[in-house]
């Protein structure tokens, strides 16, 4: 026999046994299959899938009535961003057109029609609303990401089906007077 076989032959043995020692350990009767356990849910991993697309946190989280109300939102945010930036342009650019005295450029009706200031007006409106709306966008988005942090670390949250709060009159005595005087005891269980 050449040495590459006795040295195969003796890794084979020791890798043998090796697999058979690991193989032959008893079983604990408290061990759980992975496939009983419970996976554990992740506040982190919902902050950054929300912070990533918006509303995915929220599928994480399994709370998907909450995603058209964030797409709404987001939706409509985008409408006022966009046409506000498409009204602040158009007046920014007729009053620049009135400024330069130029009556026949790309907004000769509004040149024609509005003052210098009034022109400056609507430009400064229109800025003032994209600003507002962009701000708000901004909001929503940290909002959206907020929800899903919270709602993932109250995700496991156990409310126990005897949480009461009874609401009774009472006759309560106060001191050493001998007629007692009406309250209301609040009793809570949980």
């Amino acid at each position: 026999m050449s040495v590459s076989k006795i040295v195969t032959v003796i890794l084979l043995v020791l890798l043998s046994g090796r697999v058979a020692a690991q193989s032959t350990k008893p079983v604990s009767p408290t061990a759980v299959p992975d496939s009983i356990m419970e996976k554990q849910h992740s506040p982190t991993k919902a902050t950054v899938m929300s912070a990533l697309l918006p509303g995915l946190g929220q599928v994480y989280n399994k709370k998907y009535w909450k995603l058209p109300i964030i797409y709404g939102g987001l939706g409509i945010l985008t409408y006022f961003i966009v046409t506000n930036a498409h009204d602040y342009k158009m007046y920014k650019d007729a009053y620049v057109e009135k400024a330069d005295s130029v009556y026949n450029g790309k907004y000769p009706d509004l040149v024609s029609k509005y003052s210098t200031t009034d022109l400056q007006s609507a430009r400064e409106y229109y800025r003032r609303n994209l600003e507002i709306s962009c701000l708000l966008t901004a909001l929503l988005y940290i909002l959206n990401i907020v929800d899903a942090s919270v709602d993932a670390h109250l995700y496991t949250y156990n409310i126990n089906s005897d949480l009461t709060m009874k609401v009774q009159p009472v006759m309560m005595k106060m001191g050493t007077m001998p007629v007692g005087s009406p309250g209301i005891r609040l009793c809570f269980k949980f």
